[in-house]
């Protein structure tokens, strides 16, 4: 073992001997990573927000057979007949008013909540990191902004926001573990009702959340829901909030699946690179292997100085890479938007973890087979080699 601990100077030598080969393979190497990286963020990022758990217990209440916010109309009366339905504790209506309808990374959502109603509508663990939410009580027009759309806006406590022909006061910055509290506004229902001049209070809303008392009979209350109001005029679609963001973000699930083979394609590359990279080196050191070989390097030392350089490479590039990845998601705080729905980018730490060490396992393995061939050869062969 200390042998071989002595002969990683002389791998860093032989790395820095070709300064544009390892310079164009550590870039190449990055370039794929931060791509495999940034897929792989997106992916886990609509994982998060589409696959249900155990504890869920939330019901989206919509306009039968409407998709974007701006078509889903429901009267506001329905929320007392749905809380009379057995096995619901609450419905609160929600108006809903986004920028763009479209999937896109820079939409602004505005929801508007009963006063009172607010803690009912956030998902649990929320925090608010500035301003106050007595604050927001006191202002009609005063807004609860999450923090990625705050970063994204670069909002603060006190400062006016304008969006979607609407301008608030910005009376706090909520925290949350939920993408869809940390990407939205939350204001007063009876001002953005007035606003896009639908009544009023007691007019049309865009939607119901409704909370279950049993995760277990949530499919049962959707139904039960549905068939009261099949035969009114505005018929209902309820589902869990989770399988409602799954069927708003078809198109983003679509785009990240197809993403998915381009990150796999990064992988190969990185392959592809640190072998190549291998390989033209070993061209380049066949006489300094035989004079290593002379002076008492063994076969097994040589391979695995091999195997460490093209570790090295792979660990350098793919550490540049996932790092800058993983960067961009945390300081971009992207979130893909569709429907007035978020599927936010994760920047979680286990991603970069991920991408160093996939690099890692990758260079290792370009370098088994260049390490075996030069390992087996004898040293008259390597100096009557030109």
């Amino acid at each position: 073992m200390k042998t071989m601990l002595r002969t990683i100077p002389i791998v860093l030598k032989q790395i820095r001997r070709s300064p544009i080969r390892s310079g164009l393979t550590v870039g190449g190497i990055a370039i794929a990573m931060f791509l495999f990286c940034f897929v792989e963020a997106m992916r886990d990022g609509v994982s998060n927000a589409t696959t249900a758990s155990a504890e869920d217990a939330t019901l989206i209440v919509y306009r039968q057979n409407r998709y974007c916010p701006f078509s889903s109309k429901l009267p506001q009366y329905y929320g007392d007949r749905i809380e009379k339905i057995e096995g619901v504790t609450s419905a609160v209506p929600v108006q809903i008013t986004v920028t763009n309808c479209r999937a896109s990374l820079d939409v602004v959502t505005f929801r508007g909540v009963p006063r009172d109603e607010l803690v009912d509508v956030l998902e649990p663990g929320w925090t608010i990191a500035n301003g106050s939410i007595s604050d927001w009580k006191k202002r009609g027009d005063g807004a609860l902004i999450g923090e990625s759309l705050a970063a994204r806006r670069g909002v603060r406590v006190g400062d006016r926001f304008s969006a979607a022909g609407l301008t608030v006061y910005v009376a706090g910055i909520i925290e949350s573990e939920a993408p869809q509290d940390r990407n939205v506004s939350y204001v007063h229902l009876p001002f953005l009702q007035e606003s896009m001049r639908t009544g009023g209070t007691g007019g049309s809303v865009t939607q119901f959340m409704v909370k279950v008392n049993n995760p277990l009979v949530m499919d049962e209350v959707a139904r039960t829901i549905d068939g009261e109001f099949r035969f009114e005029s505005h018929p209902t679609s309820t589902s869990s909030e989770k399988a409602f963001v799954g069927r708003a973000a078809r198109d983003i699930i679509e785009i990240v699946g197809f993403a998915t083979w381009l990150g796999w394609s990064a992988l190969v590359t990185v392959f592809a690179l640190v072998a190549n990279a291998i390989v033209l080196a070993m061209r380049d050191r066949i006489r300094d292997h035989a004079v290593l070989q002379t002076l008492g390097f063994t076969g097994g030392l040589i391979g695995f100085m091999v195997v460490f350089e093209g570790a090295v490479l792979g660990i350098l590039g793919g550490g540049i890479g996932a790092l800058a990845a993983w960067s961009v998601a945390r300081i971009g705080h992207f979130s893909m938007t569709m429907e007035g729905l978020n599927v936010e980018i994760s920047s979680s730490p286990l991603l970069l973890l991920i991408g160093i060490s996939l690099s890692l396992a990758l260079g290792i393995l370009a370098g088994i087979v260049p390490a075996w061939r030069v390992s087996r050869r004898e040293i008259a062969h390597s100096f009557r080699t030109v």
